[in-house]
C-alpha cells in the first residue's frame, strides 16, 4: 500500500471507530434477544445502510472475483464466529473478564504486524504496549474476577479475541483489493447468513420486542465503528491499530460508572491516562512506523 498517499483522518477514524464498537457489549445485553440473534441483527440491519453509504461514496458494491470473495468469506467466518463466541461470553462472565479477555486481539494483531514486517518493536513501541496492558489492566481490575464460575465465559472471550484477530488480518489484506464499504457490506451479508442456523439450532429467541437497541447495535457498533475501522485499517500500522482497540476498556469502564452507577476509583483513571499515553507515545516516532506501514504492505 506504499502508493496510497498519507491518509490524515485514517488515525482518527480507526480510533472513533473503537470508541463505538465499546458501546457493543451494553447494547448486547440491552438487545432483548438471544446472543447469537444479537450478532444476526448487528449485521443484517446494517446492509441498507452500509449499501447507501456505499454508493453516496462512489464505492459501488460489486461481487469480487474468486480469490477475493474466498478472503471476504475467511473474514465474515472469523467475525461471526467472533460475535457467537463474545455475546454468548458476555451472559456468561462478568463484563471486566469478557472486556478484558476479548481484547487480547489488541496485543494478538499487534505482534502479527511486527511479525509481519520481520522485526522487534522499538523501545518506544515496547513501552507503549507495555503502558497500553498496564492501563487496561489497571481499568478492568476492580471487576476482573477468575473463578470456576467464570471460566466458560471467560473462555469464550478469549477465544472470540484470537477470532476478531483472524478477522483483521483478513480485512487489512482484502483492503488491498477491494474498497472499505463494499468489503463490509459483503462480510456482513455472510456473517449474518452465517449466525441465522446457529442462533436457530440454539433455540434462541430472535425477533425482539423493542427494535431500539439491536438497531443502536447495528448502527453503533457496524456502520460506525466497524465502518471507521475497516477503512483505517488499510493505512495504519497493526501495532496502532491494536492499542487503539484497547481504547475499548477505558470506554467500557466509563459507560459502567455512566449507565450503572459504578464507581470510578483513581486506578480506574491512571489506567485510562496510561492508555492515553501509550496512543501518544507510540505515534511519536513517525519514520519507524512509516517503514513498518510499507513492509506491511
Amino acid at each position: 500500500m506504499s502508493g496510497h498517499p498519507d491518509h490524515r483522518f485514517a488515525f482518527p477514524a480507526v480510533l472513533v471507530g473503537s470508541c463505538a464498537l465499546a458501546f457493543g457489549p451494553w447494547l448486547v445485553r440491552l438487545s432483548g434477544v438471544g446472543p447469537v440473534a444479537a450478532g444476526v441483527w448487528r449485521l443484517a440491519l446494517a446492509l441498507p445502510f452500509l449499501f447507501v453509504i456505499a454508493a453516496l461514496t462512489r464505492q459501488p458494491v460489486h461481487w469480487p472475483g474468486r480469490r477475493l470473495a474466498l478472503l471476504v468469506a475467511t473474514a465474515a467466518f472469523f467475525f461471526a464466529a467472533d460475535l457467537a463466541a463474545w455475546h454468548i461470553g458476555i451472559h456468561m462472565t462478568k463484563l471486566g473478564n469478557a472486556t478484558l479477555f476479548g481484547n487480547v486481539s489488541s496485543f494478538a494483531f499487534a505482534a502479527w504486524g511486527l511479525w509481519l514486517a520481520r522485526r522487534l518493536p522499538s523501545r518506544t513501541q515496547a513501552a507503549a504496549l507495555s503502558l497500553a496492558g498496564i492501563g487496561a489492566a489497571l481499568l478492568m481490575g476492580s471487576s476482573f474476577e477468575l473463578s470456576s464460575r467464570n471460566f466458560t465465559g471467560d473462555l469464550l472471550a478469549l477465544f472470540a479475541g484470537l477470532l476478531y484477530t483472524g478477522y483483521l488480518i483478513a480485512v487489512q489484506h482484502g483492503r488491498g483489493s477491494l474498497k472499505p464499504m463494499p468489503l463490509l457490506f459483503l462480510s456482513s451479508a455472510f456473517g449474518a447468513a452465517m449466525l441465522l442456523p446457529a442462533s436457530l439450532a440454539f433455540g434462541e429467541q430472535i425477533i425482539p420486542n423493542d427494535w431500539t437497541y439491536p438497531l443502536l447495535l447495528a448502527l453503533g457498533s457496524q456502520v460506525i465503528g466497524q465502518g471507521l475501522l475497516v477503512y483505517g485499517i488499510a493505512y495504519v500500522p497493526p501495532l496502532i491499530v491494536g492499542l487503539v482497540l484497547l481504547t475499548q476498556p477505558a470506554i467500557s469502564a466509563f459507560v459502567g460508572w455512566a449507565v450503572y452507577g459504578e464507581v470510578l476509583k483513581p486506578i480506574d483513571w491512571i489506567g485510562a491516562i496510561a492508555i492515553g499515553a501509550a496512543l501518544v507515545l507510540v505515534r511519536l516516532p513517525q519514520r519507524g512506523l512509516r517503514t513498518e506501514a510499507e513492509a506491511i504492505s
